[in-house]
C-alpha cells in the first residue's frame, strides 16, 4: 500500500484552460504531485497525448471530464470513453451517473456551492439527488487556500451531514486548475491509498477514491486507523457489526515530510481532532516532532469517525488536513 499525491480537477486549452497537457503535467510534477486527473469541460480530446506526456514527465494522468451544465458541474474520473452530458436535466442526473459507472468511471459533485448564474454558469449545484449512495464523492475543497472559503465550508458541512445520515461518501479537494502561474497561496492535495497488487496505477487510483481511501491536506499527510481486539481498520473501511465494540483504539499518524519544501506553516500550533457523528470524541496537541497519536474512543452509537488537523495558517485558525471516514455498520 502507498499514498499517492493527486490533483483531481484540472483543465487544458481543450476547454477553458490556458495550458497544454504537457504544461499541466510539468507544473504538477514541480508541485510534488504523482498524478493529475484531466477533467476538461465536456470533452476528453485533451487526453490524446496522454501516453507521451506520461513518459516525458513520469506523472500518471487519469482520464476524466467535467460535466458542465446549467444545473451543476459533475467531475467524472476514470472513464474509458466519452459519456454524453447534454441530456442531463435537473431531475435526471442519476441516469448520467449510471452511464459513467457502466464505463468504469466515478462521479462527484464539483464545487457545489460556488456562486452560480450569471457569474459562473451552472457552478452552483441544482441537480436533484434522490439517492446519495450513487454519488461517489463531493469536492469539499475547491481552489487554493480552500479551507477558509465560505462555499467550501458549506460543502464540507454537506459532506458531514451525509455521513451523519448514514451514507458512505468520499470527500476530495480540487484546485480547478486552469493556468500555470506562480502562487504562494496554500495548495491542497488529495492523497489516495493505492493497492499496488491490483491493476494499473489509474485503476488503483479510481478504485481508492470510489472506496473513500483518501486523505486531503494543504501540508502534512494525516492517516487514521481504528483498532479492535482482532482487526485494524483503515480509512474507507467499515467495521462489521460482529466486530462492533464499546470502545476502540484510534491511531492517528502525521507525515510532515510529504512534499518537503513545498509548504510551510511556521505558526501552526497543530491540534488533532477526532470528529464523528457524536461530535468531537478526541483532541490533542500535535507537533512535527511526534508522528503517532493514540486515542481510546467510545464505540456506542458511533457511525463514522475521521481525523482533522487544525492550525494557524497566515493568521487564520483553520483545518489544514482531514481524512476520509472509517465507518461502523448500523445495528
Amino acid at each position: 500500500m502507498r499514498w499517492m499525491a493527486c490533483e483531481l480537477h484540472s483543465h487544458t486549452d481543450h476547454s477553458d484552460g490556458r495550458q497544454s497537457l504537457l504544461e499541466l503535467a510539468q507544473g504538477a510534477k514541480a508541485l510534488g504531485f504523482d498524478c493529475v486527473a484531466l477533467t476538461d469541460h465536456n470533452t476528453m480530446t485533451g487526453l490524446k497525448d496522454r501516453e507521451i506526456v506520461e513518459q516525458e514527465t513520469g506523472l500518471t494522468i487519469i482520464s476524466g471530464m467535467e460535466w458542465t451544465t446549467f444545473y451543476g458541474h459533475m467531475v467524472t474520473i476514470g472513464l474509458t470513453e466519452f459519456v454524453d452530458w447534454r441530456p442531463a436535466g435537473p431531475g435526471d442526473i442519476h441516469e448520467g451517473i449510471e452511464q459513467v459507472h457502466a464505463l468504469g468511471g466515478i462521479a462527484g459533485m464539483a464545487h457545489p456551492y460556488r456562486i452560480g448564474n450569471p457569474i459562473c454558469t451552472g457552478c452552483f449545484w441544482e441537480f436533484e439527488i434522490r439517492d446519495w449512495n450513487q454519488l461517489d464523492y463531493i469536492e469539499v475543497w475547491s481552489g487554493t487556500f480552500p479551507s477558509i472559503k465560505t462555499d467550501n465550508t458549506r460543502a464540507f458541512r454537506l459532506w458531514t451531514d451525509r455521513l451523519n445520515d448514514g451514507f458512505k461518501i468520499a470527500a476530495t479537494s480540487g484546485r480547478d486548475w486552469h493556468v500555470q502561474e506562480q502562487t504562494d497561496t496554500p495548495i491542497s492535495v488529495t492523497y489516495l491509498q493505492l493497492d499496488e497488487s491490483k491493476g494499473s496505477v489509474t485503476e488503483q487510483a479510481v478504485r481508492a477514491l470510489a472506496e473513500g481511501k483518501a486523505s486531503v491536506t494543504m501540508g502534512p499527510l494525516v492517516t487514521l486507523e481504528l483498532r479492535t481486539e482482532k482487526m485494524i481498520y483503515t480509512i474507507g473501511d467499515c467495521v462489521p457489526e460482529q466486530e462492533r465494540s464499546s470502545s476502540y483504539e484510534a491511531v492517528v499518524e502525521i507525515d510532515f515530510q510529504v512534499r518537503e519544501g513545498l509548504w510551510e506553516f511556521p505558526e501552526a500550533r497543530y491540534l488533532i481532532t477526532l470528529m464523528s457523528n457524536l461530535g468531537v470524541i478526541g483532541e490533542r496537541n500535535a507537533s512535527p516532532e511526534q508522528e503517532q497519536y493514540r486515542f481510546e474512543i467510545r464505540g456506542n452509537g458511533l457511525k463514522w469517525v475521521r481525523a482533522e488537523l487544525k492550525g494557524t495558517v497566515r493568521g487564520a485558525r483553520t483545518i489544514i488536513a482531514f481524512t476520509n471516514a472509517i465507518y461502523a455498520e448500523s445495528e
